[in-house]
Formats: structure tokens, sequence, C-alpha cells
């Protein structure tokens, strides 16, 4: 097997499935069964979710909002997110755990890096919410921070997109894809990957990132099996 643990990165947005807002149940389940299907090979998984779909704090800044609490409302909508997947995986029984990085317990265990871990080797998904507790930090930034925490051999990052492309697909239909990119390639192109705080954690610590489109069904477990699916991002 190419990963040992993994951190999966999904964004709110693509929990909305065909929906204007909030959770689409059946892109839910899906998602749920291809967690499952990749936890089934052995590879211990922790996810970060976007909150996107419910509530954007960027977006609530520039009709508004104070920042900060715009922010904290994005990291709120994280954790309904969690507790969705969490409730689709263990309907499916998929045991899993539900961390925020800020503490609201029953809700969720509150996170540390040695109680997500002790969950992933005892075989339950760690599901990890609140971003990285702190405002003016996107969920990206969160992904990258846990997936170095928690020891990950990579960040695999599910998007709608099958990868990486030297523009964007969607709008350039010329846009041709990488198969690898290095991340000084993607400061030079200026690609909108992830970040620029997310990337730099990732090059700094060496965390690789496959970029790979999550809503073609089975995807996850391809891509985790290394099928050269998707776009790796590495030093």
């Amino acid at each position: 097997m190419k990963y040992k643990r993994i951190l999966l990165k999904l964004s709110g947005e693509s929990l909305m499935g065909g929906k204007q807002y909030g959770i689409d149940e059946k892109r839910l389940g899906e998602y749920a069964e291809q967690i499952k299907d990749a936890a089934l090979t052995g590879v211990q998984i922790g996810i970060v979710i976007g909150g996107g779909n419910i509530f954007r704090g960027l977006s609530g800044a520039s009709n508004g909002f104070d920042r900060v609490k715009g922010d904290q409302m994005g990291m709120l909508a994280t954790v309904i997110n969690s507790l969705a997947l969490s409730s689709a995986l263990t309907s499916i029984g998929q045991k899993n755990r539900v961390f925020t990085a800020v503490r609201m317990e029953p809700v969720g265990e509150f996170y540390s890096k040695w109680k997500a871990i002790e969950a992933m080797e005892n075989g339950e998904i760690a599901m990890i919410s609140c971003g990285t507790g702190n405002p003016f930090f996107t969920t990206d930034t969160g992904s990258a921070l846990r997936g170095i925490e928690i020891e990950a051999d990579a960040l695999f990052k599910g998007t709608r997109v099958d990868g990486i492309y030297t523009a964007d697909p969607e709008k350039d239909p010329s846009a041709t894809k990488f198969d690898d990119i290095s991340f000084d390639e993607i400061y030079r192109r200026g690609l909108k990957v992830m970040d620029l705080t997310a990337t730099t954690l990732c090059k700094e610590n060496n965390l690789p990132v496959v970029v790979f489109d999550m809503d073609t069904y089975g995807n996850l477990k391809k891509v985790i099996g290394g099928e050269p699916i998707g776009t790796l991002v590495h030093l």
C-alpha cells in the first residue's frame, strides 16, 4: 500500500451536490461509502471539511460581519458538516470520532494530535473540525496543519476537478493538466491550488499534496492505491 495515513480535505461546497445551499444527502452518502471503502484497505484517515456550503467568513466580512466573528461562524459550519459526515459514516458501520479545535463538548472531543492518532490507529476516521481554531486561517491551512501534526504521508484535496491545470478548465478549454508539479512552480505560475499559507506549510514540512476529483465515485480508493489520477504536488 502506497500510504499508511492520509489527511483528506473536502470542500464544504462539494457537500451541496445539486443543491444551492446546505447538504445534499445523496452526495453525503456517496462520500461516506467512498471513505469506508478506502478505510477497508487499511489506510488511516483524518478528515478536514470546509464550511462554505453554510457560511464563509471572508464573504461574511464583505457583507458587514466582523471578520473574527465571521470566521468563527465559518468554524461552526465545519462542525455541522463534520457531524453530518460522521452520522453518514456511522449509519453504514464505519467507526469515527469528531474532534473540534474549539472546546464544545459534548458536540465533539477537544482536538489533540495524540487523541486523533489514537483514534486512527483504532480504525476510526478522525473528523477534525473548526479549522485551526483561529480566525484569518482557511480550512486549507487547517488541513495542512493537521496533516503535518498527525504525521500523514500526504494531504489529499478532494475537489470537483480531476487535478491541477495551467488555467481553470471550466473557463479555459485549452487548459492542460499537470500529472505532477512542484510547490515552487505553483508559486511561479500563481496557480490557485490552496491559499499561500497552506501551500507554504506543506512545502516547508515536505507534505505532498494530491489534488483529485472526489465527485467521481471510487476515485478516493484509486488515488490512495497509487493510481495516477489527479495531480501530485511535491518539493
